[in-house]
């Protein structure tokens, strides 16, 4: 055969490796699939996968100072965004850098410099999911919301826009129905670009619970002058839809029931998917008695307008914080014979609610059942609530005797101790003043990354977390930051059993506790959404942690799995890339959950969601956001480390 004609073959035998692959949202796409066409890297050959580049974002911790309070950057918990070859990512401390996708090698940083006013009052510290981005024939965007900043960087140099806003940044709190403290707004997941809008939501920590404290509204802004277009609030005001169901007026001074999770985006019908999270003092609501819409609701709007299209509220009168974490994903699915699109909403509460996607119909029977009283003074909890059908739950939602640690004897007894000292019973058993066992906990569950969704097989991989808390309601002393009478003890919301009071650190520190429950602590869940039955259930990862505890040392252990709330990546490969929250990453096989793969993170925890894409260099890239702290970096996998 002639050199040309080899030449020739071996051209047409390989287009796809040639063809760049871009991973051009954190969720890889703004239907928040988490699923790279990509199939160079497979079953087969996964077990070639090397480091092919690291990137360490360099960030350290702040001592406090004259004019600095102390601050320390959090876990590294961002999923990049690929275009072109050129890599955009958020640090712990919200700063953003460029990098060739191919080798890691820096183009840009700016860093906002939030990290001067001091650590958040979020509860997760500094972190951030991801930035967002804009383009016309003529220029890029990038868009991170910094806090109460929302900033429009330059792509090509990372220098803030100054026709935008002022001087390149928009205050988030500028605008809000009342005036609030900056210091406890924050925003920790990507904004949303539609067309000439950005749109974001925000985070308020859980532990700010005070009459008139910052409100959840999403907002949308002018891309081009930073000018404020709508926004939604999601506690309705006075004659909107929902005003009618937080009772005796509290929708005038109730805050929180914000979006601080990834939302997402049917751009085609222009609907905006909103993940609602839970309103002011979570675990008491005996001042914003009634339903408390949107609270905990996945609500659908107008993404141009910001009108309420559709709503689903999934729990009634929050009491147990069961925010919605997750973006909803949406899918398409085969209904009858014929595809139909759907809206798949992860939840805490261990459930999948799929709805009708322009509808908000659901796709199986919600029924309304009746759920435990509270006898809290003042509460009232709901009498029924939503619990589907189909899907089955993807963890256990209760702890019994039958649940309980029993590695040994004495952890057994010990159990049963601790056990005892608690109410417990059913999913949506309300908080109680001795304290009540709730499961699935307050990280699910799923959680803020936890699914991954297959289009080819109609297959959706959820990461699923066995964690119980106690919820003790307890009369509070009102501050700046708990201005109601009754609250709940969030410092012994912990739950865990040890064997011997005297076990702690030779520093008299105290004793290391085992979790109250068997394992898995984590799994991974494939489920088939044309039916909702499931495929698969696989233990995912492990917590040494556990396994190493020094009372555990001649035990044998079974499969633990991790807790944690992030999922992984699905590709055209056949494989999941995950962690599950854990130091490890697994490559795992979409037919059956088994590992074909896994790496030992050299930065320790990597509690981010994986990203998949391909270079114009025909390499396939797997990448990491890892660690935290003063160490935190970004590690690419390529077949034999290529790049």
């Amino acid at each position: 055969m002639r050199r040309s004609a080899i030449l020739s073959l071996l051209i047409s035998a390989t287009p796809a490796f040639a063809q760049r692959v871009d991973w051009a949202n954190t969720s890889g796409d703004p239907g928040a699939m988490r699923y790279a066409p990509l199939s160079d890297i497979d079953r087969n050959n996964v077990g070639r996968l090397a480091v092919a580049w690291r990137w360490n974002t360099g960030e350290r911790s702040v001592r406090a100072g004259a004019n600095q309070k102390a601050a320390r950057p959090g876990l590294f918990q961002a999923s990049p965004i690929v275009l072109g070859d050129t890599m955009y990512v958020s640090t712990p401390y919200a700063a953003v850098a460029a990098l060739d996708a191919r080798t890691g090698r820096e183009l840009w940083k700016f860093d906002p410099e939030m990290w001067r006013t001091g650590q958040p009052s979020n509860g997760t510290g500094f972190v951030h999911r991801g930035v967002a981005t804009w383009a016309s024939p003529t220029e890029r965007r990038i868009f991170i919301n910094a806090r109460w900043k929302l900033i429009a960087l330059d792509a090509a140099t990372g220098k803030p826009i100054p026709s935008f806003g002022v001087n390149g940044e928009v205050d988030l709190t500028k605008e809000l129905r009342r005036a609030v403290n900056q210091l406890q707004y924050t925003n920790t997941s990507p904004p949303v670009v539609y067309g000439d809008l950005v749109i974001v939501g925000n985070g308020v920590g859980d532990r700010i619970r005070y009459r008139n404290d910052p409100p959840g509204d999403v907002q949308a802004f002018d891309v081009h002058t930073g000018k404020r277009v709508w926004s939604f609030h999601t506690v309705p005001d006075s004659g909107e839809v929902g005003w009618d169901t937080w009772e005796d007026g509290s929708y005038k001074y109730m805050g929180h029931t914000n979006v601080w999770a990834p939302m997402s985006l049917d751009a085609a019908r222009g609907l905006l998917f909103l993940p609602v999270s839970t309103p002011t003092n979570d675990w008491y609501g005996g001042d914003r008695k009634g339903d408390n819409l949107f609270a905990e609701s996945v609500v659908a709007l107008n993404a141009k307008t910001g009108a309420r299209v559709w709503h689903y509220q999934i729990v009634h009168h929050g009491l147990w914080d069961y925010d919605l974490p997750a973006p909803p994903v949406l899918a398409t699915i085969t209904w009858n014979g014929k595809p139909r699109d759907v809206v798949a909403v992860p939840s805490k509460t261990a459930w999948i609610y799929v709805f009708d996607r322009e509808t908000g119909v659901p796709i199986w029977p919600i029924v309304e059942r009746p759920v435990p009283k509270s006898d809290v003074p003042g509460e009232r909890a709901a009498r029924t609530q939503p619990m589907p059908t189909n899907p089955a739950p993807f963890t256990r939602q209760s702890v019994s005797e039958k649940d309980l640690i029993d590695f040994t004897p004495e952890l057994k007894r010990r159990a049963l101790e601790v056990f005892s000292k608690y109410r417990s019973g059913p999913i949506f058993t309300p908080p109680s003043l001795e304290g009540t066992i709730v499961m699935p906990g307050s990280i699910g569950g799923a959680g803020w990354g936890s699914t991954s969704y297959d289009p080819e097989t109609h297959t959706l991989f959820v990461k699923g977390t066995d964690n119980p808390v106690v919820y003790r309601v307890q009369k509070g002393v009102p501050n700046d930051t708990i201005g109601f009478e009754y609250t709940v003890d969030l410092v012994r919301s912990g739950l865990g059993v040890t064997a011997d009071p005297d076990s702690g650190k030779a520093d008299h520190a105290p004793p290391e506790q085992l979790p109250l429950i068997k394992p898995p602590y984590g799994t991974m869940t494939a489920i088939d959404l044309d039916t909702g039955k499931r495929r698969w259930q696989v233990t995912l990862g492990d917590t040494p942690a556990i396994r190493n505890h020094p009372l555990l040392k001649s035990v044998k252990l079974p499969p633990l799995g991790v807790a944690g709330a992030v999922g992984g990546t699905v590709t055209k490969g056949g494989l999941i890339f995950a962690t599950g929250g854990g130091s490890v990453l697994y490559a795992l096989d979409t037919r059956d959950g088994k590992v074909k793969w896994q790496f030992d993170l050299p930065a320790g925890r990597g509690y981010a969601n994986p990203i998949a894409y391909r270079g114009a260099n025909g390499v396939q890239y797997i990448v990491l956001a890892t660690g935290g702290g003063d160490n935190a970096e970004l590690v690419a996998f390529s077949l034999d480390g290529k790049h």
